[in-house]
């Protein structure tokens, strides 16, 4: 028998066909008038960030972290079940908001394409979103690059700090894929023209800046944060920072708008912020502290969405951001699909496309769900499964999961919310409700701060990737001894390892066991406030690959963009 042929829209042309509020209105529904915004057009804003005072004595809503399986090529669907459940719990008359962060435009314009949810499920207006928004992403490139022609002027005039050009660490940063610019030689042409040094460009998402910004509780802590960027190491071993250069308050004043949450709202206008975007990995991966908070005042229910598995972004959301940011998370939802499971059980990607009924692999690849849903309540959280529905997945592989589920105890809840929008998320969003309301338990980060470097990297390698033990390289071994001569040792940890397996090897796919992870390198993150332990090998400057999805967007002469997912 031929297999049936769906013909469904693309992301683009449902976004275009859905009938938005004024972001005015949306506002207004949240208690905020229109002098608390700056308006970028009818259906996006900024918010300042100090009306979250009004609201002070306002118990906060119920906190919800939506984390994944390991992630795969074959897509999980975390931001689309994110969207939909904010849907979903607004259909059912709840004051509700979620939090997502913005896309960078390398990973629009190269592989991923773009990352405002999909199918009946996304955030809008979709194309502004994903192209340049309301500017943030270029206030932090500039931000960066502004500290980068710092520290080569301050070489160029003299060096009085004493700076070594070859111990320098700040990078440049743009917001664009582009291999070419991982290592380059700056200060050619003479002595006019600078002192001649390796440096080198990361992607805007790597930047310390955005972290920073993600990670600030004001403007003052912001600058604040500047100021500990380290930017480089004297002759004699000793960090300088940005607060040295005299950088930090230009910095901040090209920060000034960019720290102000970003309004928009979902396809069934759901109020949603949208603001910074950090990488999952050599970052915490995760949108602003000041938009969670924010919307934690606002709504009864705020949904904020974590970058990757929950053995990345999710770890690091409780173990660094809900400490800076004071909070209380109630849950946490583990997104999985099908097809990830398929594909972690063993069948190849190419395989997966022909949507072949396989229960075994879903059943092998259930191990990986199985070790996520255990991270979780590491933490003294309850998980709570969403399994994101495709169109071909079958009533027998769907029904696997469920009896998993059934075995772990672990809540659970079929989303249909990418074809059906919030109506594909009610089961979910009672499920979630029936969990948070009753939690009476508070979450427990997963180790002390305080606690040697080795042993914060330990505790996190064996009990949430289930590694046997962690080594060191030489590099490595040295890094830390000059991040603890830095003042770095009582900071968090930040793992930077490949999202496509619990270990640092992203072939070793389902719940590798027999593993050592090896930390090849460290980095004093000062300004974000933790340290970067480099497992394998991380990219902060990604390529465009043999056909970037650039090749497909374009503009016709009305203004309207195609191609863009």
């Amino acid at each position: 028998m031929a297999q049936e042929v769906v013909t469904v829209k693309s992301d683009i042309e449902i976004s275009r066909e859905a009938r938005l509020e004024p972001i005015v209105a949306i506002a207004r529904r949240l208690g905020l008038s229109e002098q608390d915004l700056t308006l970028y057009g009818p259906y996006k804003a900024k918010i300042d960030w100090r009306v979250v005072d009004r609201w002070r004595d306002r118990p906060d809503g119920k906190l919800i972290v939506v984390s994944a399986m390991t992630p795969t090529p074959a897509g999980e669907g975390k931001t689309t079940v994110t969207v939909g459940l904010g849907q979903a719990f607004h259909r059912l008359g709840k004051r509700a908001l979620i939090s997502l962060r913005e896309p960078s435009l390398g990973p629009c314009f190269g592989i991923k394409g773009g990352a405002t949810g999909g199918g009946y499920s996304q955030v809008v207006p979709m194309e502004d979103i994903n192209l340049h928004f309301t500017g943030d992403f270029h206030a932090v490139t500039s931000a960066h690059n502004l500290l980068a022609a710092m520290v080569d002027n301050h070489l160029q005039q003299g060096n009085p700090l004493g700076l070594d050009p070859r111990q320098i660490t700040w990078r440049r940063a743009m917001d664009m894929n582009e291999r070419a610019l991982r290592t380059i030689i700056v200060g050619l042409g003479g002595r006019p023209h600078g002192v001649p040094r390796e440096a080198g460009f990361d992607i805007t998402a790597a930047s310390e800046i955005m972290a920073c910004l993600c990670l600030a509780n004001s403007l003052e802590d912001l600058k604040a944060r500047f100021r500990r960027i380290v930017v480089g190491y004297t002759y004699a071993g000793k960090a300088v920072t940005a607060g040295e250069l005299g950088a930090a308050g230009a910095m901040a004043a090209l920060m000034k708008e960019a720290i102000n949450p970003n309004l928009v709202q979902t396809l069934e206008n759901t109020p949603a912020f949208v603001h910074g975007g950090p990488f999952g990995n050599v970052a915490h991966g995760t949108n602003s502290i000041l938009a969670t908070r924010l919307g934690m005042k606002l709504a009864e229910y705020m949904v904020t969405e974590t970058g990757f598995g929950f053995d990345l972004s999710g770890e690091k959301f409780l173990n660094i951001v809900s400490r800076y940011g004071g909070f209380q998370p109630a849950a946490v939802i583990v997104v999985a699909s099908i097809r990830g499971l398929k594909y972690h059980g063993g069948v190849e990607l190419k395989a997966l496309a022909e949507a072949k009924e396989d229960v075994g692999a879903v059943e092998r690849g259930l191990e990986n769900l199985d070790k996520q849903v255990e991270n979780v309540r590491r933490f003294g959280l309850t998980p709570i499964v969403a399994l994101n529905r495709f169109l071909r997945d079958t009533d027998k592989e769907i029904a696997a999961v469920e009896e998993r589920c059934r075995q772990l105890g672990a809540p659970y809840a079929l989303a249909e919310v990418w074809a059906k929008g919030g109506a594909g998320g009610i089961a979910l969003a009672e499920k979630v409700m029936e969990v948070v309301d009753n939690f009476k338990g508070q979450y427990q980060p997963l180790y002390d701060w305080s606690l040697p470097i080795k042993q914060k990297i330990e505790i996190i390698a064996r009990e949430i990737y289930g590694a046997d033990g962690v080594s060191y390289t030489a590099q490595a071994l040295t890094a830390l001894k000059r991040i603890e001569a830095s003042g770095g040792a009582g900071l968090p940890i930040c793992m930077a390892k490949t999202q496509g397996s619990l270990s640092d090897d992203p072939k070793l796919l389902g719940r590798p066991r027999g593993f050592t992870v090896t930390v090849r390198d460290m980095w004093l993150s000062a300004g974000a406030g933790f340290v970067v332990a480099i497992a394998g090998e991380i990219m902060t400057m990604p390529g465009l690959p043999r056909e970037p999805a650039a090749l497909k967007i374009d503009v016709d002469a009305e203004g309207n963009i195609t191609g863009l997912f």
